[in-house]
C-alpha cells in the first residue's frame, strides 16, 4: 500500500471528524472523552496552512486517513517545530500503513522547513509508541499522570525527531 497525500478540503471535514471520533472511546489516542462535532473542528481545520497542512491520505484513490501538522506552542520562535498527528480509518489500522504514512509525512515536513517533529503519545498506547520509535523518534519528555481518563491517570510521552537541522 503506497499512500498518496493531498491537502484536505473543507467538505471532507465530516469524514475527518468521523475517523477521529472512532478512536475517542478507546482511550488510547486522544484526551477527548466525548466525540467532537464538525462545527467544533472548523477553527482547527482553518488553522492549517501551507507550512502546517492537513493532508488526506489515500490508497488506490480512496481515503484511508489523515495527517496533521500543527504549530507547536503558538509563538514565532517555535515555527521550526510541528506536532504531527496521524489518524487512520479503523478498517486500515494494524495493516502496516502507519510506517509509510509517517515516513512520507517526515519527508514532506523536511520540504516545508520543519526542523523538529513532535508526537504526543499516551504511554499506554504501545502500538503508536513503537511506530514512532521505529521511525527514529526519541523520548524527549515524559509527563507522568497528566491525564485522567475514566478514573485512571495516564502519562503522556513527547517523542521528537530532528528533521532539518544542522545540530
Amino acid at each position: 500500500m503506497k499512500p498518496v497525500f493531498r491537502y484536505a478540503l473543507r467538505e471532507e471535514l465530516p469524514w475527518i471528524v468521523e475517523v477521529y471520533n472512532s478512536i475517542v472511546a478507546g482511550r488510547m489516542v486522544t484526551a477527548d472523552t466525548d466525540p467532537v462535532t464538525v462545527e467544533s473542528r472548523i477553527p482547527w481545520f482553518d488553522a492549517h496552512n501551507q507550512k502546517h497542512p492537513l493532508w488526506m491520505v489515500e490508497v488506490d484513490g480512496e481515503p484511508v486517513g489523515w495527517v496533521s501538522l500543527q504549530k507547536f506552542y503558538g509563538r514565532p520562535a517555535y515555527d521550526i517545530t510541528a506536532e504531527i498527528s496521524i489518524y487512520l480509518h479503523e478498517s486500515c489500522r494494524g495493516r502496516g500503513l502507519g510506517m509509510p504514512v509517517l515516513q512520507h509525512a517526515i519527508a514532506l515536513s523536511a520540504e516545508l522547513g520543519i526542523e523538529n517533529l513532535l508526537g504526543f503519545v499516551f504511554a499506554h498506547n504501545i502500538p503508536s509508541m513503537k511506530l514512532f520509535e521505529r521511525a527514529g523518534f526519541e523520548h524527549w519528555a515524559n509527563m507522568p499522570g497528566i491525564a485522567l481518563l475514566d478514573g485512571e491517570y495516564r502519562s503522556l510521552i513527547i517523542l521528537g525527531k530532528k528533521i532539518n537541522s544542522i545540530l
